[in-house]
């Protein structure tokens, strides 16, 4: 797009166009509404960046159309093993199975994830405009105000405003915002480099290792035969130099010769990171409203970064979309804070203890962590204190928005504020997954009254997925939503989550429900 092409008014102005802000364009035009994004940078971001991508992400990066090409690109992988020195300490095994429609999680560099929802965009609603910046956020009655500046000059905006503008968001400073929380002084450099393995996918992590004494060393692979390698700073190292190549390839080759990494090998990228637990208090400013690293920081162990931002533009558009369709009232989009926020938190608690046993922040928590890794090679019930604890989707406990369970259910899995179970079941045109069915509109799962196939059909505000007995041939569905009478409904939003549980099938109580919580169908 170029800036005789910039509109002076949008529905959705999206400023930054990483994974999470494309991901916000592709969903909002799922739902109809239009938006632009406007990018600083000319194209996708270099280095491999944001590398780790979830279960949960795969279905919301499914829903913005770029599921065929994430498959068909990304290294799938299950669990990992951790050393201390030269002796393996964990082996971890993340939840999988063979029915399952995504693995738990997959390698891939961010520019991939960019580039793959950038291609399935539907240019008729959502619009990128490259090498433009934000350079002044005003709000008035009528809106937000948006000053651009792009290649051929100054431009003017109004629009709900969408910032995912990164750690140093623009329109966060704009605003007078700041993230509030707490700074590891750990530093990580990162680094790309490309060589041919035989190695499975798995997460690796050394505490120190005889290649890199003292430092805390991470590899994962990626597509491409590159290799991400992150490893830890000594506190006396100086930061610029630590990034000459004169001092990254000794260190690389080092750790490479003893794990018996023989292939040649070349240098790519390379960056620096320390790990932060930060976070705006609330995530809406008037008719701004703030996703991922731009509404919170979050450490890289665990990889909740990028997920946890992927989560919040499948939370925030949907009811974005609703309001601005007239479809629910304003009061919907305060939800998005309290859920995503609860997220934050429980992001924030995990990573900081990841960051602590990864990075020691002084020589009492280095004391502990040596001495569990000593027990470990010995006492297997101390091994999970090593285990990194993966990005899960958050249940939304306690939110505004989760409606009534009614009746007995013999499962909590699929709960009011629960991300609705995976489960595989049949229907006329062969078996599919339930998650392949959310991602749109309101969901209505029935249970029991329906005839001899599972079939979706449309109802007003609901699409229904008819669920008999005959469908659910591996008794998942039932089971992991905890049916425990004869007919059943689970309505699940759109960007599925379990709205509500009723023991008996009855739209006109999920609507009314629904209603009373501002959302009109």
């Amino acid at each position: 797009m170029t800036d005789a092409e910039l509109p002076g008014r949008v529905p959705v102005l999206i400023a930054g166009g990483g994974p999470v802000g494309l991901t916000c364009a592709a969903l909002l035009a799922g739902h109809g509404v239009p938006s632009l994004v406007i990018e600083a940078d000319p194209s996708y971001c270099s280095g491999s960046r944001a590398i780790c991508i979830s279960r949960r992400s795969l279905e919301i990066l499914a829903w913005a159309g770029a599921e065929q090409a994430m498959r068909g690109k990304s290294l799938p992988w299950t669990g990992g093993r951790s050393y201390w020195r030269d002796r393996e300490v964990l082996h971890f095994q993340m939840p999988h199975e063979p029915a399952q429609r995504f693995a738990p999680m997959v390698n891939i560099q961010q520019f991939y994830v960019e580039r793959f929802v950038d291609e399935a965009l539907d240019r008729k609603l959502a619009q990128v405009a490259w090498s433009h910046r934000v350079t002044s956020v005003r709000q008035d009655a009528e809106g937000v105000q948006v000053g651009i500046e792009g290649p051929a000059g100054a431009a003017t905006i109004r629009a709900w405003l969408v910032a995912c503008d990164g750690g140093r968001s623009t329109v966060r400073e704009r605003l007078g915002l700041a993230l509030e929380g707490t700074q590891y002084e750990g530093r990580y450099v990162i680094v790309d480099i490309e060589q041919k393995t035989q190695r499975p996918v798995e997460r690796l992590a050394w505490f120190d290792p005889p290649s890199n004494p003292g430092s805390t060393l991470l590899m994962h692979r990626q597509p491409d035969d590159v290799w991400r390698i992150d490893y830890q700073l000594g506190d006396d190292e100086d930061a610029q130099a630590a990034l000459e190549p004169a001092n990254i390839v000794p260190r690389i080759q080092s750790h490479l010769d003893m794990i018996g990494e023989r292939e040649p090998w070349r240098m790519l990228w390379a960056s620096m990171y320390n790990a932060k637990c930060l976070t705006l208090p609330d995530y809406r400013s008037g008719r701004v409203l703030f996703a991922g690293d731009a509404a919170h920081l979050v450490p890289i162990f665990g990889v909740r970064g990028l997920n946890s931002g992927l989560d919040d533009a499948g939370n925030l558009a949907w009811k974005l979309a609703a309001v601005l369709q007239g479809r629910a009232s304003d009061s919907l989009l305060a939800s998005y804070t309290a859920e995503r926020l609860q997220a934050t938190h429980e992001n924030l608690a995990y990573g900081a203890k990841s960051t602590e046993f990864m990075a020691p922040p002084d020589f009492a928590f280095t004391l502990m962590r040596d001495a569990v890794l000593r027990l470990a090679l010995y006492e297997p019930r101390v091994r999970p204190l090593i285990n990194p604890r993966q990005s899960a989707p958050i249940a939304y406990t306690g939110s505004p928005l989760n409606g009534p369970e009614q009746g007995r259910w013999t499962s909590v899995l699929a709960a009011p504020g629960k991300p609705a179970p995976e489960a595989l079941v049949r229907g006329a045109r062969g078996e599919f997954h339930l998650t392949q069915c959310f991602g749109r509109g309101f969901v209505g799962l029935v249970f029991g009254s329906a005839g001899d196939a599972a079939r979706a059909e449309q109802v007003p505000g609901f699409t229904l997925v008819q669920l008999p007995d005959s469908a659910d041939a591996l008794g998942q569905a039932r089971e992991r939503y905890g049916v425990a009478s004869a007919d059943a409904l689970v309505v699940v939003r759109p960007d599925g989550y379990v709205f509500g549980r009723w023991d008996r099938i009855d739209l006109d109580a999920a609507r009314a429900e629904l209603n009373q919580r501002g959302v009109r169908l």
